[in-house]
């Protein structure tokens, strides 16, 4: 919700729209997202070890994260196409928790935030390393996918004010 408490993708009808973004001004933006998926303690030593039967599964998600963030106005309606100047997509993997986690910035000079960008290059990339280990490991879970900051625009600086999830 905005700060006058009221949804902005809906008009005064109720009727979905896209927000006009015409009148504001071009800013320096900027987000960060990330997410968790767990594991086996076999799947991910596949992980980390690069002996995945489809190769090397962190490479690719990496790759499938950057491609996502490009898509987002393609996969979620009311968002809109913005130009990206940068993606950092970066995986730490935690063996004591069996688990990756997944962490992305999105930058942009332009009139409305990259908060959806970062949150679907998340989202992506989780989902790209269930896909590669789905066949020794359907029980994988994705969790805990979440914007942590975003900068620029009218708003300014906003930051997670709760504590990161365990792993």
């Amino acid at each position: 919700m905005t700060q006058e408490g009221k949804l902005t993708h809906f008009d005064e009808s109720g009727q979905a729209h896209m927000v006009d973004v015409g009148a504001k001004a071009v800013t320096h933006r900027t987000a960060t997202a990330q997410g968790f998926i767990r594991m086996h303690p076999e799947t991910f030593r596949l992980i980390a070890s690069g002996t995945a039967k489809k190769g090397d599964v962190i490479g690719i998600a990496r790759i499938a994260a950057i491609m996502a963030s490009k898509k987002t106005s393609e996969l979620v309606p009311l968002c809109h196409p913005l130009p990206l100047t940068r993606v950092a997509a970066d995986f730490e993997l935690h063996e004591e928790a069996s688990s990756v986690v997944c962490r992305v910035t999105c930058e942009t000079y332009g009139k409305t935030g990259v908060e959806m960008e970062a949150l679907t290059a998340v989202e992506v990339g989780l989902l790209t390393i269930y896909d590669m280990c789905k066949a020794v490991d359907r029980g994988m879970v994705l969790s805990d996918i979440r914007l942590l900051d975003k900068d620029g625009g009218k708003s300014g600086h906003w930051v997670t004010d709760s504590a990161a999830p365990a792993l």
